[in-house]
């Protein structure tokens, strides 16, 4: 297995063995800049959020989560805040009856600790025969079971839209089609149309995606609240667990559960 410093430069196409792993702790302020490989990436997160960039999605990697990307998907990985993270790459052979497509999946406590030791393990580990086979057949046979979570945000391709800024509260409707030029009808239309969704519901969801990324650095809620324009604590809570299925506080909890009650203080929600 290959340890990654902050500066490590890592060729995954260099590596011959059909199914490997890199691990890296406290990688942070790390852009691996639009790249992509001929070997299929298991990415875990275990600690901290990543962002990865596709040619026509945003993906956010919450901690506890692991992404599934296929060989030769164009994609950028960017990490703000320390990241602790495993990374398994598998060979077409292996990956032959896997995802096609980019996909967020939780990960179990089963395939957690299958995903540490690939990992973690020499290099030159034959796959194929033995223990370090039946340990494979595990964690691909988890991979393909396990629930799929809605992290990712299609985006528009639409000209008019180049200008739209993802890092940041995306504007209002109203804002938007003034911005652009288009009535608020044109800009709906676009969005369903090359997204799926409504603006709003776009909206929303990059509103969700990115209270899970402030939340995991570890973010007070009111600060989450207001970054996110939401109108109250109170407000974002109930958006929150309306669409995560938990409330801010029992996410935090979740990545860890020491975590110092100050910082994610919330008033009358359990």
């Amino acid at each position: 297995m290959v340890w990654l410093a902050q500066d490590s430069q890592f060729d995954p196409d260099s590596v011959c063995q059909p199914v490997f792993g890199i691990a890296a702790r406290d990688l942070s302020h790390h852009d691996s800049g639009l790249h992509a490989h001929r070997v299929a990436q298991l990415l875990f997160a275990r600690r901290g959020c990543m962002t990865i960039t596709l040619e026509a999605k945003l993906c956010l990697l919450p901690p506890t989560r692991a992404v599934w990307i296929p060989a030769g998907l164009v994609h950028r990985a960017q990490m703000r805040t320390a990241v602790d993270y495993r990374s398994v790459y598998f060979r077409p052979p292996f990956a032959q009856d896997m995802p096609s497509q980019i996909e967020v999946f939780e990960v179990s406590d089963v395939l957690q600790a299958t995903l540490e030791r690939i990992a973690v393990a020499p290099l030159d580990v034959d796959w194929t025969m033995g223990a370090a086979r039946n340990l494979l057949a595990v964690c691909m046979d988890e991979i393909r079971r396990a629930p799929r979570v809605p992290t990712l945000l299609p985006l528009p391709s639409d000209p008019r839209l180049a200008r739209l800024d993802t890092a940041s509260l995306p504007p209002s409707l109203g804002q938007l089609a003034s911005d652009v030029g288009a009535g608020e009808k044109t800009i709906g239309r676009i969005f369903r149309r090359e997204t799926g969704m409504s603006y709003q519901e776009w909206r929303q969801q990059w509103r969700l995606l990115k209270a899970y990324e402030l939340l995991s650095a570890g973010t007070s809620i009111s600060c989450v609240s207001q970054e996110l324009g939401f109108a109250g604590d109170s407000a974002f809570i109930s958006f929150f667990k309306h669409a995560a299925g938990v409330t801010p506080k029992r996410y935090v909890r979740s990545l860890n559960p020491g975590a110092n009650a100050a910082a994610t203080q919330e008033t009358g929600a359990f």
